[in-house]
């Protein structure tokens, strides 16, 4: 099982939240490098030197890309998800199939993503 960070992870790490760098630091350790959507960046990213953190954290991660047929995979979740969050269907779309753990603070609205596909999703808090 890998690491799927969702926008909350991104936004503790940006914080400085202790507990979401002490997870990062030991998933990098263990030679686990966490996946962050480029959607999920782009959520987070405000740009400039403020988001020093941020872009630190970003450097141990698996930065995944969007093409046309995972766009098309998280289109099809959102919409039998009933959800206009693309971001949130990007994020779990790739955690369900890689069977990532997802670090989020928004754990009701992921699970119920994923429910609408049958699929169960562990969520942790960052």
């Amino acid at each position: 099982m890998g690491v799927t960070y969702d926008t909350g992870a991104l936004v503790a790490a940006d914080r400085g939240e202790r507990r979401m760098w002490v997870r990062h630091r030991a998933l990098l350790a263990g030679r686990e490098v966490p996946t962050v959507p480029a959607p999920v960046v782009a959520q987070a990213w405000r740009g400039g030197g403020l988001q020093a953190l941020l872009a630190r954290l970003l450097v141990g991660c698996d930065i995944g890309a969007l093409g046309d047929q995972q766009a098309r995979s998280v289109g099809s979740l959102a919409a039998r998800a009933a959800t206009t969050d693309i971001v949130d269907a990007c994020a779990i779309e790739g955690a369900l199939r890689r069977h990532d753990l997802v670090v989020s603070s928004d754990e009701d609205d992921l699970t119920a993503i994923a429910a609408a596909v049958n699929r169960r999703l562990e969520v942790e808090r960052p």
